[in-house]
């Protein structure tokens, strides 16, 4: 027995590992990353970062089912989610009131087999450092829009914790988890997060890890890394809200950080802007534009590319630029070890793994490169 009914019941499995001990989710993936890495033969294997088991996510992503009782925030298959141990109290009582809230309006889960109803998903980001929350409702149309509006001022008396409500529009009848317009209900637009005193901010699209005690555990050992060369230039590549950036500013160091996503690229420069910092610069670029036009050489870059990792296009132009020393953060290992293949004029000089994802296959590994 685990302590999640919903798995014990077999009604959710997206933790597929939450019956095992978690120093044996620890030792497993400590096990395959030794696999997929030792040929690389890294000078220091570095102790890993652990996270809590329960409560640790930022993040929920709920499927709006239509019901006989009215809407079910949670699986396609009618079950809802809404108390899943992997959100804090708050997360869960928030998505316990929408919920209601959502059945008094008489708002329709979208049937996907009948291709009927308006509300496919519900979106809840929360902020640790001042437990605010974004509340994300994804529509297949307009056609509630004005309900949703009219009754906002009760939803927001009945959860305080909500300071950015809005709707996406996502028509297709895929499984897309939002579409391109983005509705503002709320005049705040985004919320402050603060890791490491370092504040960040999270819009509607914009990448933010999503467990924030072992985000603050990655990002300073990367500021720790970074400074132990006093890098005078250091680019940041798929750099999302600007984490790993803004935690390895000095005064003399030039940054600049590149990321494809605008709304991203907008709250890094907020960011910078109230940390009074004019040696940043963040530019919504994606990294194969920027290497076209890059300027001069980096002492330093880090990289942080999603799941598919930086392919070996970009692995080619890295070789090329050449800078003394990468910091790779990786959240597939998989596509890590092809890099680094591709990435061979470089050497593996240390290894940690962040424990980003408890009770999955998952984890985060960062991994510092050395120009042989």
């Amino acid at each position: 027995m685990s302590f999640c009914s919903y798995f014990d019941a077999h009604f959710c499995h997206s933790c597929g590992w939450i019956d095992y001990h978690y120093a044996e989710q620890l030792k497993l993936k400590s096990d395959q990353l030794h696999a997929l890495l030792n040929r690389y033969q890294p000078e220091e294997w570095l102790k890993l970062a652990t996270s809590p088991i329960k409560g640790f996510r930022n993040k929920a992503k709920m499927v709006a089912t239509p019901t006989l009782e009215g809407v079910v925030l949670g699986l396609s298959e009618e079950v809802s989610l809404i108390e899943c141990p992997l959100y804090d109290i708050s997360m869960q009582k928030v998505l316990h009131t929408t919920q209601e809230w959502l059945r008094e309006l008489g708002v329709k889960g979208y049937d996907v087999r009948l291709r009927k109803g308006e509300l496919k998903y519900v979106l809840l980001t929360r902020s640790k450092s001042n437990n605010t929350m974004m509340i994300r409702f994804v529509l297949r149309s307009h056609g509630i829009i004005a309900r949703l509006e009219n009754s906002l001022d009760d939803l927001l008396k009945r959860a305080p914790e909500l300071k950015v409500v809005t709707a996406n529009i996502q028509p297709v009848h895929m499984a897309i988890l939002e579409g391109e317009e983005e509705i503002f209900f709320t005049e705040q637009r985004r919320l402050e997060e603060r890791l490491n005193g370092i504040p960040l901010f999270i819009r509607p699209k914009s990448f933010f890890q999503t467990n924030p005690d072992v985000a603050e555990k990655l990002y300073k050992t990367a500021a720790e890394w970074a400074d132990e060369s006093k890098p005078k230039i250091l680019w940041d590549l798929f750099c999302g809200v600007g984490g790993f950036a803004l935690h390895c500013t000095a005064p003399e160091r030039r940054i600049v950080g590149i990321e494809i996503e605008p709304e991203a690229i907008e709250c890094a420069r907020d960011s910078a802007a109230q940390l009074e910092m004019s040696n940043l610069r963040f530019e919504s670029l994606d990294t194969a534009t920027f290497s076209a036009t890059a300027g001069e050489k980096p002492d330093l870059i880090i990289v942080n590319p999603p799941r598919r990792g930086l392919g070996e296009q970009i692995c080619k132009w890295l070789m090329r630029v050449s800078s003394e020393r990468i910091l790779y953060s990786s959240c597939n290992v998989m596509s890590l070890a092809k890099d680094l293949e591709s990435l061979s004029g470089y050497s593996v000089r240390r290894v940690q793994l962040f424990d980003m994802f408890p009770h999955t296959v998952h984890y985060e590994v960062l991994v510092e490169l050395v120009l042989e």
